[in-house]
Formats: structure tokens, C-alpha cells, sequence
């Protein structure tokens, strides 16, 4: 049955672990294109289980950084679940070994690729690692890249942070207007010539890290995806997590997620940013936040997951 519930930090005083446990930390390489980390509780503790950790958009590591953005948002999440007893594998997306190797082809990416990559990462788990469970974590885009593969690999549970509840169009023009007002016909025409499969040449320049001829193809792929109608088809356990304080995709489409689907549960954490932090002042430091290393999670994230997973598997 579905929940919805708005945690407060006190909500938590019934659910404790201890802080001070020590994992362990081993980079494993996957394949030329996926490398990452694999941490494992303490000896003893280990758990049959593995959760998959999803990047969102763009060029983005295992730790969860980019340039230019170095929050440490998916390393921090991986040793507090560490911490609570779970295996957790973060990785590079495939585009920075492609950056390193300097062979990288943009036109060629498709979203697919996404999800090829996390079936093929539980795949290679299973077969070396011997873990029963395997559990999708994905944030943003990584949320409809987990909850497609997790469908097709019939993963032992499924948790979005922070995901569209949209397909990435209807996302990006909501973004966007805020942005760039002036700009709005001519972006809900650019996006609609992508739903139809489309190419076309961008001749405003303030759009063209969005709409430029190499990115397009790649588009065209993400947008056929209805995260509500992805969701749906899912049977294993649910949870749906967003921060009342993101500024790129706000608790409503966390709402749209939760109500299609029986299994699911909801969970709003107060202050949560986007990227995990703990925000209570303006938009200037939500966005500082997204370039502060130091910074750590918001607890109430990790003790939501930890606590679903105890209960679920």
C-alpha cells in the first residue's frame, strides 16, 4: 500500500546504527568503459545483498561529482549504507572512461546505454560476487535508468531520489522557462520535433548546450520513456524519495511516481536539496552546496533507505 510521509529529523529517534562501524573499499573494473568502487560492511555483517548506486545527468563519477561540482553526494551515501550493513558498488558512467580515452562520440550515446550498463553491472555481481539481492538506487535521470532496469533483471527492490516523474521534455521545459521566459515557444517546439523523432539545427545560440546536433540523437532516446509508465510495470518493493528543498525536481513529480504504483512508498525529506544536502537557507547556498566537498548527506536520506531495506528484504 502506498505511504506518503514527510520526515522530520526527530521522526528517526527510533531507528538507530552506529556511526563508527568501518567498511571496506575495493575498486572493481567491470569493463573498459565502467569501473567503480564496491564497499562492504565489516567482516561478519556482510549481507547477501548489493545496491547499484544510479548517477544522474551528465559526466558524472562515482563519488557523484562533476567538474565544477565536487559534492561527494553518491560517496557519502555509499558508506552510510555501508555503515548500515549493505554492499553498495558506485561507479563512473561510461562517458568519463570515454573522456579519458579521448574517444568519446556524442552523437552515438543513447539512453539505452544507461541501461545496459546497470543490468550488466548486476549481472557481473551475481556471477563473481555471489549476491543474492539486488537492489537499483538511482538519482535524477539515474532514477528511469533503474527502474527499467530493475524490471528487467526482476531486482529485489528499487529506490528513486530525486526522480522525474515526467517524461525529460515536460522536466527540462518547466526548467528551462524559469530560466529563459523569452525562450519558451521556441524550446516546446525544439522538444517537440524530438518527440517525433526529429533532428533539426539550433539557431538560437543561448540553447545550444541543450539543443546541439550531437546531443539531439541522445535526447531522442530519453524522451520516448514515461517514468509513470515505467514504474508501473515494476513488482518489486518501491521507494520514492525527494528532498522538499531540490531545486531541479520538485516533490510533485515524487507524487506522480508514488500514485501509479501499489508497491510504492513515499517519502519527503525536509530541507533535502538535489544533491542530498541539508538546506534551511536561500537558493545561494542550496547552490553552493553543489561544489562544497566537505558537506555532508542529509542523515535523514540513508537512515529512509536503510530502514526500507531492513523491512523489505
Amino acid at each position: 500500500m502506498k505511504t506518503i510521509i514527510t520526515f522530520f529529523l526527530l521522526c528517526f529517534s527510533s531507528f538507530t546504527y552506529s556511526q563508527n562501524e568501518t567498511f571496506g573499499k575495493e575498486e572493481i573494473i567491470i569493463s573498459s568503459l565502467l569501473k567503480g568502487d564496491l564497499y562492504t560492511p565489516e567482516k561478519g555483517k556482510t549481507k547477501k545483498t548489493l545496491v547499484i548506486l544510479l548517477a544522474g545527468s551528465g559526466p558524472t563519477n562515482r563519488n557523484g561529482n562533476q567538474i565544477g561540482m565536487q559534492n561527494n553526494s553518491l560517496k557519502y551515501l555509499a558508506e552510510d549504507l555501508a555503515n548500515g550493513g549493505y554492499s553498495v558498488f558506485t561507479f563512473d558512467k561510461r562517458i568519463i572512461a570515454q573522456i579519458i580515452a579521448g574517444n568519446i562520440n556524442e552523437s552515438e550515446s543513447r539512453f539505452e546505454d544507461l541501461i545496459s550498463d546497470a543490468k550488466s553491472i548486476a549481472e557481473h555481481f551475481k556471477q563473481t560476487n555471489n549476491y543474492k539481492k539486488i537492489v537499483f538506487a538511482g538519482h535524477s535521470e539515474g532514477s528511469l535508468v533503474g527502474m527499467i532496469a530493475a524490471r528487467e533483471i526482476n531486482a529485489n527492490a528499487y529506490i528513486s531520489i530525486s526522480g522525474a516523474g515526467r517524461s525529460i521534455d515536460e522536466v527540462l521545459i518547466e526548467q528551462l522557462d524559469k530560466q529563459l521566459p523569452s525562450q519558451k515557444e521556441k524550446i516546446t517546439a525544439s522538444f517537440n520535433l524530438l518527440k517525433k523523432g526529429e533532428t533539426f539545427k539550433n539557431e538560437v545560440p543561448v540553447l545550444e548546450s541543450i539543443f546541439r546536433a550531437s546531443v539531439q540523437p541522445y535526447l531522442i532516446s530519453w524522451i520516448k520513456y514515461n517514468p509513470q509508465e515505467e514504474i508501473q510495470k515494476l513488482n518489486c518493493p518501491i521507494l520514492i524519495i525527494n528532498g522538499d528543498n531540490d531545486l531541479q525536481v520538485e516533490p510533485k513529480d515524487a507524487l506522480l511516481l508514488n500514485q501509479v504504483n501499489k508497491k510504492s512508498e513515499l517519502v519527503i525529506l525536509k530541507n533535502m536539496n538535489h544533491v542530498f544536502k541539508t538546506i534551511k537557507g536561500d537558493k545561494t547556498e542550496n547552490m553552493n552546496s553543489y561544489s562544497n566537498p566537505n558537506l555532508k548527506n542529509a542523515p535523514e536520506l540513508s537512515e529512509t533507505i536503510l530502514k526500507f531495506l531492513n523491512r523489505k528484504l
